[in-house]
């Protein structure tokens, strides 16, 4: 039985450049006609869908070529924009202080440090929370500002009153603070006073249920320096009823007075007073006020409070001070502003875009994601350390050349993170995308 014959395959209609070919092969007596010419009449149908599938594939290839030196471009731009205003970095090795399961007091989370430097040293007491809820300031130091060579087990502070009364009696109120719920000593600061010879401590003192309230207290240099904490007993510079947070002790006397700055937002109020201990018997307190959006339309539109108490530099009093974006919602930031030596209350420079915003890992693990905040900030050798909570869980700290921070700051107004830092990853938390 004869077969069948297989129907003959067609050849597909030749585009205009082939056509071209055929064209001038002809007149040449086909000679020169191009043998991709020829193989284009004869291809069958599958080849020819090959050849528009990988055509289609050049096709997006080419495309995105295009796109990409456009993208590369700018990528490029931004990053010279980053190295020209960067001024401050945070170190590869954050975070330095970490909770330690082993201490009841401290296992949960260990954030927010105060900071302040003496003996050739850099002192922190940072807040700790334990097993109880309780917030605590535990004790560290470095002897370069990084590595922490001094970390007892015990804890350097707890919050207490005179007789072990409570803060204050009062209905309880909807607050929550690093996940502290059982209240006790949050977000210290320190200042050394060299002529009263003692340092100074504020902190946010909680009940665990209706009072937040701004607390002093201090202790002899000698005493903290070789770790007696014989702590005064607290004193309150706010009043009862209301809550506040963010206030700072400047660490020298302004025109002769002791300076506590309160308040940021809508203008900064200091207050100043002759002797601390008008607030022994709790008669007298600070009257402050605050309005939550500020008038820079810019980063900060929610100014938040200081950060570490300010610095005395040749510029003027540099504060630190934290910040919200209404744009970019939950998110601390934290901000740079040079204030008058003699009259703290008026701005001269303030930066224009954050110092340090929360990008890396560590300062969205944790506790609060989004979160870095700054208690504690010292000069050592001409390198402004910046030390700060991340996610409410982890010590970080960040680092600055101090005379080129404060010419940025001056020339650019802004003092801005490098683009890159030199972050070692940690495998158990991913960076987040």
């Amino acid at each position: 039985m004869a077969l069948p014959r297989k129907k003959r395959k067609t050849a597909a209609p030749l585009k205009r450049a082939s056509r071209a070919r055929v064209k001038v092969a002809k007149k040449t007596g086909g000679k020169a006609a191009p043998k991709r010419a020829r193989k284009r009449v004869v291809a069958s149908r599958p080849a020819r869908k090959r050849v528009a599938a990988a055509k289609k594939v050049k096709k997006k290839t080419v495309a995105a070529s295009r796109r990409a030196p456009r993208k590369v471009a700018r990528t490029r731009i931004a990053g010279r924009m980053k190295e020209r205003f960067a001024a401050i970095r945070k170190h590869g090795s954050n975070p330095i202080i970490e909770p330690r399961e082993g201490n009841f007091w401290e296992m949960k989370a260990t954030f927010n440090p105060a900071a302040v430097q003496e003996g050739g040293r850099i002192h922190l007491l940072y807040r700790a929370i334990g097993g109880d809820d309780m917030s605590v300031l535990g004790y560290a130091a470095s002897d370069d500002g990084i590595t922490i060579a001094d970390r007892p087990g015990d804890r350097a502070f707890a919050h207490r009153t005179a007789g072990g009364s409570p803060l204050v009696a009062a209905p309880k109120i909807s607050y929550l603070s690093g996940g502290g719920c059982a209240g006790g000593s949050e977000d210290p600061r320190l200042v050394l006073m060299e002529e009263e010879g003692r340092i100074y401590l504020t902190y946010t003192a909680f009940d665990g249920w209706g009072s937040v309230r701004i607390a002093l207290s201090s202790i002899a240099k000698d005493d903290f320096l070789n770790r007696r904490w014989q702590w005064s007993a607290p004193v309150f510079l706010s009043p009862p009823g209301e809550v506040h947070k963010n206030w700072v002790l400047f660490p020298e006397k302004v025109n002769g007075k002791f300076a506590i700055l309160h308040s940021l937002s809508p203008e900064i109020l200091i207050d100043y007073v002759d002797d601390l201990s008008v607030f022994e018997d709790d008669e007298e307190n600070i009257k402050s006020r605050y309005h939550r959006i500020s008038d820079t339309g810019s980063w900060d539109s929610w100014v938040r409070g200081a950060g570490p108490p300010p610095i005395k530099t040749r510029l003027g009093w540099l504060l630190l001070y934290h910040a919200m974006d209404d744009r970019d919602p939950n998110r601390y930031k934290l901000g740079a502003m040079i204030l008058d030596l003699n009259d703290p209350s008026k701005v001269l420079y303030r930066s224009r875009v954050p110092i340090l915003e929360p990008e890396e890992w560590y300062e969205n693990t944790g506790w609060k994601s989004g979160v870095v905040y700054s208690c504690g900030a010292v000069v050592k050798d001409g390198e402004l350390y910046v030390y700060y909570g991340g996610a409410d869980s982890v010590v970080c700290v960040a680092v600055a050349n101090l005379d080129h921070f404060l010419d940025e700051l001056v020339k650019h107004g802004s003092p801005r993170l490098a683009k890159k830092s030199t972050m070692k990853t940690n495998p158990s938390y991913p960076p987040l995308r």
